[in-house]
């Protein structure tokens, strides 16, 4: 007698037809006959009263049941005690906002598949933590940094702003207009240092923190915004993107550490590879 064998018969039991428990067991009809044939045998009793709709359990594969069933409970508790045992050992991540919900998804799914001892935690990149996934002009001083992406900022527009007509953008296009600021965005102050220079203003009209809320108002007509120009972003087909002339405004994202351990040479050999 064996547990699988028992599976059968409880799956036979609770649907009342060999062909419905074969489904459920996700295996040939002829397996499921094969095994509650066997069990009968060895326990020397019939276990069920077959007819043209199913089975009926005999008295026998009445009390067969709940027997079959708690030793079936006491296997699976049996391997929940010895996988609770792997003990996962803590990662805090910290990142910055704004680098793209897609791609940092499949980087951190690839991680979590490469080190399933880890229990992964991410936090604000302000916090401590044991990595960081960041802008690099977040860096601390005392950080070994790596290069994951590097991207241009773009001009965000309303797709039927007289502007999105134009291949790109000039500084003086910009005086008087209607702006979303994000902050913290770290090309912010590089691009309002050239318009003060220019005797150049914008018209703020808000300032808000989440890329996604910037462009939400960008489309809704309030305003324009200043992006980074990676593909989450410009794959948007409701507002239009255009360069800034005379201007290169950029970021870099990295992954910044302090001290080295295996499991931020796992991370930094998928950072490698996401950025390629």
């Amino acid at each position: 007698m064996d547990l699988r064998s028992l599976q059968y018969f409880v799956a036979v039991f609770e649907k009342r037809s060999f062909s419905a428990a074969a489904k459920t067991c996700y295996v040939a009809q002829p397996s499921i006959s094969a095994a509650v044939a066997q069990l009968e045998q060895h326990l020397n009793t019939s276990l069920f009263n077959r007819h043209a709709r199913g089975v009926n359990p005999t008295n026998s594969g009445d009390k067969l049941y709940p027997l079959a069933k708690q030793l079936i409970g006491q296997a699976d508790a049996i391997k929940t005690v010895f996988t609770e045992r792997s003990v996962k050992q803590p990662f805090y991540l910290g990142v910055t906002k704004g680098l793209g919900v897609k791609r940092m998804s499949a980087l951190l799914k690839d991680f979590t598949s490469a080190e399933e001892q880890v229990e992964l935690t991410l936090v604000p990149h302000t916090e401590p933590c044991d990595a960081r996934i960041i802008i690099k002009e977040e860096l601390k001083e005392q950080e070994t940094h790596w290069s994951l992406w590097q991207e241009d900022y773009l001009l965000a527009l309303p797709y039927n702003h007289i502007l999105s007509l134009q291949d790109s953008i000039k500084l003086r296009d910009l005086d008087g207009l209607p702006f979303i600021q994000r902050t913290p965005c770290t090309e912010w102050d590089t691009l309002s240092d050239a318009l003060t220079l220019e005797g150049i203003s914008v018209d703020t009209r808000a300032k808000i923190q989440t890329i996604d809320y910037a462009l939400g108002l960008v489309q809704a007509g309030l305003g324009c915004a200043l992006v980074p120009a990676h593909p989450e972003i410009i794959s948007k087909t409701d507002v239009v993107f255009k360069p800034i002339e005379g201007l290169r405004l950029m970021r870099e994202t990295v992954l910044a550490y302090q001290q080295p351990s295996d499991i931020i040479n796992t991370l930094l050999q998928l950072v490698l590879k996401h950025r390629q």
